[in-house]
């Protein structure tokens, strides 16, 4: 039947708009719309056929592409009023569906709304080509689809915690068809029209679907059952679509970059210009090897993998599509998103015809012009990938901050006011330069890309930034001690700037923290251009330290310290080789195992908190961290176990205590701190059931239902597990839960317990701060004695936290030309202002007995939740004794400190002439004839509205013009 194909849609569509005008004529009230089906086709794009041969596909992506396309030609002309793209299964047939959907629209100049439905295929929640539902949704944005929901493979009552997922995340229309329940022994299905009737009607009464309907094993009585079922009930609200998107791109997993999302590592191993190994293994046709490379890359802690083919001479078409389509039967390595990198169209477009995911285009730029640039936009979001934009316009490559603004916000007016594009799925590379080569043109490159990141993501709202960072220290190629340590102090500041991501080896990078002083000062003279001198200075000092990268492995002093030292050294730095004899040496030392892990371990573990929280660590390393704290833990477990034995022996109770699940919700893989918890809790007689990471709402409550648990832990590290954990919390609610809910985990505050997830569910909420606190939280609700009055006054707490919070006021704000009118007047004509005795920089080394006079005592007060201002504090009645005992010790603290010379200071202070820029910015010179302008400080004013009298004040107001 295939040279059918278009008779049989065209026809098909037909004989449908004649059964809808008809019935249209006998109800106008009620028009009928026909829908054109593309299914999902008998072969597919992202599995191999052939077991013995992963790369192969038993049809090519083109060939999928133009037989959708015979299809919907018949049914454009056919007249129906919708496409339907359904029961999909793989993602890369669907994307297939979507190019020849646009290319036939645009051949007929019509623009039909685009229907998309999924087959979710077990309870897993996976698409059978293996993606999430949330990757397969960030994957089907680009279509801008009028409708999105699930059909086929499951009955009502398996699909729902799917839907509501899918409800939760989309902005379109959602729809829902489910089949007749699931089949039995025979094929056939027994779920009656009621039944189906009946679980669609709680569909809709939640909101969660606006189309329903039925797949397999439905009838017109179904339909009947549903339609009576659904009678009245609101649909969904669509809801709004944001003014700016988070950046989101998937694999088989998604990644979503937010606004507090860490810095984003993209796996630069994978590239045969950059990789000698993996160059050497494509070349001789070795993939199986060489998708271990991608894999080291993965589990050193890269968020995407950048794959390059370009090499003279490769068929490097051939070589990207064998390679992605290898990955893509490799599950630990196909759930990160794909950048495909190249500097041939052609290239690129191989690899998009080969991926399900949403990837990134590395790159596209200006460098061909408008129309060459607007051509390949539209092919990329034809296809569902973002892009990586480069610094390159017809005249050449960016190397000045004011190049690089320029080119990049041309570009971001093209790709959105032109192309449609989304800025968030724009990632802007303003190019980084090798510095200190000895070519004094070079030497700003890294200052200029940090200073072009910052006003590029002022001027283009939305963008992210990448850059290729190991570019930067090309000049150092063979001393990777020096490299990695330019590297780790680049990224610091870039990412202060707004650097979002970037190409690195993700498992070579220190900690900026511990990058030797002398160094830091040679890499950071060279990064900010500080001194004319610095790329001669830089070279001498490498040449002397080339090589001290892999001495320092060798570098055993910090074994002289105590062994509570020790482990903070060991964690922080990812050092196993001596973890395992320094716990057993603290276990020796402190009176219960227990003590290690809440002791000397918790510390440590503090300390790699702090650090990646100030952008100091990177994930790669964190995650070393953790390995670091499960061995050790892993030692100290047999020893817990022993002594929970010994306390069962005599007498101490052979039962637990209590029964706690514990999970990190769905969308999060982090679990650090959940394990401490539950070590923890065990060691305290609890028993406790792990379900690992990226659990789903449903199967958490299935398995609390099921262990006859006490209570549920909720665990989660980045912010979209709040989302997941107030789902959890309704789902509680709505199955008739009474259990308590604990919350925990990095972005989880009392705050946010109280007002976003408590509010939904009847039992009781506690949000567990860390560890230490686990144990008491759970004693207190397990105790039938003690847990009225712990909820109560837990309750009472969040309740006056939601007042609080419902009451906070906003404070009015005036125009910004009303403010800006209402600026601080100053006659600078008549004011003598004084000159200062130097320009330029100084440095200052005060002892520490000259600073203590000027120490802020009240802050440090507040540090030790002493809340008063110094001195009143020490004399306060109910606070006093403390202060006064607590302002002692310090006092003692600093006469030692200065007696013993234990610290020096040493402050670094800059004088430079300044005038206000129009009203609000402040223009800095390098000299006093201020021919060369050092930068321009924007700074904020005041909007609040003032009492008369009462300017506005920005900074700027107190600097004179020129």
């Amino acid at each position: 039947l295939q040279p059918f194909v278009y008779e049989m849609n065209i026809e098909a569509a037909r004989i449908a708009r004649r059964a809808a005008q008809d019935f249209t004529r006998r109800n106008p009230q009620k028009p009928r719309l026909v829908a054109g089906s593309i299914g999902p086709a008998n072969r597919t794009l992202s599995i191999s056929p052939d077991v013995n041969n992963p790369s192969f596909r038993g049809i090519t992506f083109d060939a999928m592409r133009d037989a959708y396309a015979e299809q919907v030609r018949g049914l454009v002309d056919g007249g129906v009023d919708l496409l339907l793209l359904e029961t999909i299964f793989d993602t890369l047939n669907a994307k297939a569906a979507i190019v020849a959907i646009k290319e036939v629209q645009r051949e007929k100049g019509v623009d039909l709304p685009l229907m998309i439905s999924v087959t979710i295929t077990d309870r897993s929640g996976r698409t059978l080509s293996g993606q999430t539902l949330d990757a397969f949704y960030i994957s089907m944005e680009h279509a801008r689809p009028f409708s999105i929901g699930i059909n086929c493979a499951l009955g009502a009552t398996e699909m729902r915690p799917y839907l509501a997922e899918l409800s939760r995340m989309a902005e379109c229309w959602v729809t829902a068809y489910p089949n007749a329940g699931l089949p039995n022994a025979f094929g056939q299905y027994d779920e009656q029209p009621d039944e189906t009737g009946r679980l669609l009607r709680d569909f809709a009464s939640s909101g969660f679907v606006n189309i329903v309907g039925g797949c397999c094993g439905t009838t017109p009585q179904h339909i009947a059952a549903i339609v009576a079922a659904v009678e009245g009930v609101a649909p969904r609200q669509r809801p709004d679509r944001p003014a700016l998107h988070h950046t989101r791109f998937s694999g088989l997993e998604p990644l979503a970059i937010l606004a507090d999302s860490n810095f984003q590592m993209i796996g630069e191993r994978t590239n045969v210009t950059g990789s000698k190994r993996f160059a050497r293994l494509i070349t001789s046709g070795n993939y199986t090897e060489a998708i271990a490379v991608a894999l080291d890359q993965v589990r050193g802690g890269a968020n995407m993998i950048d794959v390059n083919m370009d090499e003279g001479m490769l068929d490097s078409e051939h070589a990207m599509t064998e390679f992605l389509n290898y990955i893509a039967t490799e599950p630990e390595i196909a759930r990160v998103p794909v950048m495909i990198d190249s500097s041939k169209w052609t290239v690129l477009e191989a690899g998009l015809k080969c991926v399900q995911g949403k990837a990134v285009v590395n790159s596209i730029s200006l460098k061909e012009g408008e129309a060459d640039f607007l051509a390949k936009a539209q092919t990329i979001r034809d296809y569902g990938a973002g892009a990586v934009v480069m610094a390159f316009d017809e005249t050449g490559q960016a190397d000045t901050v004011a190049r690089k603004v320029e080119i990049c916000s041309r570009a971001y007016t093209l790709l959105v006011e032109t192309a449609g594009w989304d800025p968030s799925d724009i990632i802007f590379d303003p190019n980084v330069l090798a510095i200190a080569t000895g070519l004094e043109e070079h030497n700003g490159y890294a200052v200029n890309f940090i200073e072009a990141a910052r006003i590029i993501k002022e001027r283009c709202p939305g963008v992210k930034i990448s850059g290729g960072i190991s570019n930067l220290s090309f000049s150092f190629r063979g001393n990777d001690h020096v490299r990695e340590a330019i590297h780790s102090a680049f990224l610091f500041h870039a990412i202060k700037a707004g650097l979002d991501m970037g190409i690195v080896n993700a498992g070579q990078l220190v900690v900026y923290a511990d990058i030797d002083k002398e160094l830091l000062e040679h890499v950071e003279d060279i990064i900010f251009n500080r001194r004319p001198d610095a790329t001669e200075r830089m070279m001498e000092f490498a040449a002397r330290v080339k090589g001290a990268g892999r001495k320092q492995e060798l570098d055993l002093t910090w074994r002289n310290a105590p062994v509570g030292d020790r482990l903070a050294y060991a964690l922080v730095h990812g050092v196993v080789d001596f973890i395992v004899e320094d716990t057993e040496e603290a276990r020796q030392q402190f009176d219960k195992p227990l003590h290690v892990i809440e002791g000397p371990l918790m510390d440590g573990m503090k300390i790699v908190g702090d650090l990646f929280g100030a952008g100091k660590m990177f994930l790669p390393q964190v995650v070393k961290s953790a390995r670091a704290m499960k061995r050790a833990v892993a030692h100290l477990e047999p020893y817990m176990e022993e002594e929970k034995a010994r306390v069962i022996s005599m007498g101490g109770g052979a039962q637990a205590q209590g029964k706690i699940l514990m999970a990190t919700v769905k969308g999060d893989v982090h679990d650090i701190g959940k394990n401490i918890v539950g070590v923890v809790l065990g060691c305290n007689n609890y028993a406790v059931i792990d379900l690992g990471v990226m659990v789903s709402a449903d199967k958490i409550l299935a398995a609390a239902v099921e262990q006859k648990v006490d209570m549920i832990g909720l665990s989660g590290l980045i912010t979209p597990s709040l989302d997941e954990m107030v789902y959890v919390a309704k789902e509680m609610e709505r199955r008739g839960f009474t259990m308590p809910l604990l919350i925990g985990g990095a972005t989880t505050s009392p705050q946010h317990t109280a007002v976003k997830i408590a509010p939904e569910y009847s039992g009781p909420v506690v949000h567990v701060l860390d560890a230490s606190r686990a144990v008491d939280v759970v004693s207190n609700l397990i105790s039938h004695e003690h847990r009225p009055g712990y909820a109560a006054k837990n309750r009472a707490l969040q309740e006056e936290t939601r007042h609080k919070y419902a009451n906070r006021t906003a404070k009015p704000l005036v125009p910004y030309a009303k403010a800006r009118a209402n600026h601080l007047k100053t006659d600078w004509e008549n004011l003598e202002i004084p000159v200062p005795w130097f320009v330029g920089r100084r440095v200052v080394e005060p002892s520490i007995d000259e600073l203590i006079p000027y120490i802020d005592w009240t802050p440090f007060f507040f540090a030790w939740e002493m809340k008063g201002a110094f001195p009143r504090i020490l004399d306060d009645e109910k606070k006093g004794t403390e202060a006064r005992k607590l302002y002692a010790d310090a006092r003692a603290l600093l006469d030692r400190i200065v007696r013993e010379k234990l610290l020096t200071a040493k402050a670094v202070v800059s004088v430079w002439p300044a005038n206000r820029l129009g009203d609000d910015d402040i223009e800095v010179f390098a000299d006093d004839a201020r021919s060369e302008r050092l930068t321009v400080f924007h700074t904020l004013r005041q909007q609040n509205e003032k009492p008369p009298g009462q300017p506005n004040l920005a900074l700027a107001d107190y600097v004179a013009p020129n």
